[in-house]
C-alpha cells in the first residue's frame, strides 16, 4: 500500500493537518520551509525559532527534528519543554533512515522535494506533507528536482493521509 501524501501551502494548513493527525513526531526540511537556500544564519535561526513557536498548537507532538542535506547549522538549537528537538546537517535524506528509526509515531516529513523528503517519508512509512506553496526563485538544482518529483509521486504515494496510514 502506497505511503500517505498531502500538499500543503501555508504553516496554518500545515498545523491543521498535523493536529488532525495526531502526529507525535514532524521532520521538517530546512531548505526552503524554514530558511532560503544559501541565506545566512541568521535567517536560518530566526525560521527554526518562528516554526518551534508554533508547535505549541500539536499537544500530541513529541518529537521534532529539523533536517538539511547541506551543511548548515544553527547557532543555538531553542530548546521547548516536553518536545525532543534536533538538527541533522548533511543528512543524507533519503538514504540515511537510522537516526529516525527510535522517533514516535505516527509522523509526517514535511519538505518541497519528493525525491528526497518524500522518499524519507516512504521509507519511514511516515506520511509526506508536501511543502507547495507557489515558490519564485526557486534555484535550478530545486527546480529539477521538482520535476523528477512529479513522476515519482504518483508510485509512491496515495493522494490523503489517515491516522491509519502513519503508523507500521
Amino acid at each position: 500500500m502506497p505511503a500517505a501524501y498531502e500538499s500543503v501551502t501555508d504553516v496554518a494548513g500545515l498545523l491543521a493537518r498535523a493536529r488532525e493527525l495526531s502526529l507525535r513526531t514532524l521532520i521538517f526540511d530546512v531548505e526552503p520551509m524554514i530558511a532560503w537556500w544559501d541565506t545566512s544564519q541568521q535567517a536560518l535561526d530566526e525560521g527554526i525559532a518562528a516554526i518551534l513557536a508554533e508547535l505549541g498548537q500539536l499537544p500530541e507532538l513529541q518529537a521534532v527534528v529539523f533536517a538539511t542535506n547541506s551543511a548548515r547549522r544553527p547557532s543555538v538549537l531553542p530548546s521547548v519543554p516536553g518536545l525532543q528537538i534536533s538538527y541533522r546537517s548533511s543528512a543524507g535524506k533519503p538514504f540515511q533512515t537510522a537516526p529516525y528509526r527510535g522517533l514516535p509515531r505516527p509522523g509526517a516529513v514535511i519538505g518541497d522535494q519528493v525525491p528526497t523528503d518524500g522518499l524519507l517519508a516512504y521509507r519511514l512509512r511516515f506520511t509526506f506533507l508536501h511543502w507547495n506553496p507557489p515558490l519564485a526563485g526557486v534555484p535550478r538544482g530545486p527546480r529539477a528536482m521538482q520535476l523528477i518529483g512529479r513522476v515519482v509521486q504518483p508510485l509512491l504515494f496515495s493522494r490523503t493521509a489517515s491516522p491509519e496510514s502513519t503508523t507500521p
